[in-house]
């Protein structure tokens, strides 16, 4: 399981940290050595949507020279930030694409020497979808971004979607079963908004029990079983969204029949 950290970043203050970082690495490298950022994850849904408040760590895919690291860890000891708060881990995991670079979308240049980029929306569903994660906020995440998008009048579409998951994944068939049953009955229910207090709250009930197991079972969960381990940990919860899911899709029929 990854690890929690203590410290949080926000939108008001991860702006100010990129900022910190571009001005240490081009103090290091000079103005001629330019670097880019693909900000993923929490990170990206937090500058770019208002239903998140916080993250514990800032995940990129970073192209730079290797001054970027000593740069990163001034910033972590002048503002006293854990270890690894800017990270590329992300690289090693099953959400990894290549076709991220292609699809990335324009941020902010900071210093004149570090762009920042981030994810578009289908495609940080279509991220969100393949890592499936259900004690983070993988599945919550998902309706928070369908949610301000309807908000906005921008609703995206199961097809939008297809396309992001084809563009990175190449499949469908790629992502857990969960994830695609999940994203299935989120879209033909729709109420976007009523299932996001419920699936966060089942997310944060899930990461308890993951606690709870780890404290009682020390270094027995590791990236290539937690999802089994979650999977058992959680059914009482897993079918309790599905429930939640069909029992709003079938409330809906049941109004536009009476209208």
């Amino acid at each position: 399981m990854s690890s929690d950290l203590s410290f949080t970043f926000t939108k008001e203050n991860i702006d100010s940290y990129l900022k910190a970082v571009a001005k240490e690495y081009r103090k290091l490298v000079g103005k001629n050595m330019p670097a880019e950022l693909i900000l993923i994850g929490g990170a990206s849904v937090l500058i770019n949507y208002g239903f998140r408040e916080m993250t514990t760590d800032v995940d990129a895919l970073i192209s730079a020279a290797s001054a970027m690291k000593d740069a990163i860890n001034n910033v972590r000891d002048k503002y006293n930030l854990p270890n690894g708060w800017l990270n590329s881990d992300f690289v090693n995991t099953s959400s990894y694409s290549d076709k991220l670079y292609q699809f990335s979308v324009y941020y902010r240049t900071y210093s004149n020497i570090v762009t920042v980029r981030t994810v578009d929306a289908e495609y940080l569903i279509a991220m969100k979808l393949r890592s499936g994660r259900q004690y983070k906020r993988d599945l919550s995440d998902i309706l928070g971004i369908l949610a301000e998008h309807e908000r906005n009048g921008q609703q995206i579409t199961y097809e939008c979607i297809t396309k992001a998951v084809i563009d990175l994944y190449g499949s469908w068939e790629i992502l857990p079963d969960y994830s695609r049953r999940f994203i299935d009955d989120v879209m033909n229910a729709g109420r976007y908004e009523d299932l996001y207090k419920s699936v966060y709250e089942d997310e944060i009930k899930t990461k308890e029990l993951l606690i709870s197991f780890e404290e009682k079972y020390p270094n027995i969960a590791n990236d290539n079983n937690i999802k089994q381990i979650t999977d058992n940990l959680q059914k009482d919860n897993k079918e309790s969204i599905l429930m939640n899911l069909k029992h709003i899709k079938d409330k809906a029929s049941v109004e536009t029949d009476d209208k």
